[in-house]
Parts: C-alpha cells; sequence; structure tokens
C-alpha cells in the first residue's frame, strides 16, 4: 500500500514538472497563463487634424461580439472594455474607412498586447492621416502602421 501511493505521488509530481516545463516552453500557452482573466481598456482616438466634413468610420467585432460601428469627428474616440480567457481571446479586429481610404488591423490581440499594454492594461489607438499609433499610457505614442 505504502508503494502504490510512493508510486501515485511519484506520477502527480512528474506530470505536474513535466507540464510546467512544457508550459514554459509554449510562449503561447505561458502568456495565456499569466493573461486569462485579465481585463483590458481598448480605445481608439480620431486623431485626424481637420476632417470635420467627414468622419471616421470604425467598426469592430471579436469572434465572440460585434461592438458595432461609429463615425468619429475630431478627437472622438471609441473604447471597451474586455476580459481574455484561457484561449486567447477576445481578438478584436476593428475596420477604418476615411474617405477612399479602408484598413482593417487588430485593435486587440492577446499574443501580441497582454504584455504592451501592462502595466495599466491599456491599449490605445491615435487614428491619423499619417497612420496608426499605439500607446499605452496616452502619452508616448508609437506609429504600427500605415493606412496602405
Amino acid at each position: 500500500m505504502k508503494i502504490k501511493r510512493q508510486v501515485l505521488s511519484f506520477t502527480i509530481i512528474l506530470f505536474l514538472a513535466v507540464l510546467i516545463i512544457f508550459m514554459s516552453f509554449s510562449q503561447r500557452g505561458s502568456q495565456f497563463l499569466v493573461s486569462s482573466g485579465a481585463e483590458y481598456d481598448v480605445r481608439v482616438i480620431n486623431g485626424f487634424s481637420d476632417n470635420s466634413s467627414l468622419p471616421l468610420v470604425i467598426w469592430c467585432a471579436s469572434e465572440q461580439s460585434d461592438l458595432g460601428g461609429r463615425a468619429l469627428q475630431e478627437r472622438d474616440d471609441f473604447s471597451w472594455r474586455l476580459r481574455t480567457d484561457l484561449w486567447g481571446n477576445p481578438h478584436f479586429v476593428c475596420t477604418m474607412k476615411w474617405d477612399q481610404r479602408r484598413k482593417s488591423f487588430d485593435a486587440f490581440k492577446v499574443s501580441r498586447d497582454v504584455r504592451r499594454c501592462s502595466p495599466l492594461r491599456k491599449c490605445s489607438w491615435l487614428v491619423t492621416e499619417n497612420g496608426f499609433f499605439f500607446s499605452n499610457d496616452e502619452v508616448n505614442w508609437k506609429k504600427d502602421f500605415s493606412w496602405s
């Protein structure tokens, strides 16, 4: 009986050790374990210098929810709060339209944003004529990509 208990204990410890080693080598797995259940605020700001006659149109959705569309005038914003899960959800994609320009982008993607939106868990986008700028504090902005 004592030997069976020792074998069972050893098996459980071995299983946990293998699981921990596997998760440490799996960037995706370890990232999701750290971020699961965390709440993030996502904000998209119209940063155009003069688009009073033509709003910036935005439409955002994930596989689980459709946030709908908005027409943003200068300095208007569209924001939402989300909670991550163990499987790397949600993944929000927004489509922006301004004049003849159209661009879809990942507004929030767990594998990319759980680290860069920290420590405040704030992911902000400033959309301008020159492109899409990211910030996690709304003070320091970094250009992520252009319209084209």
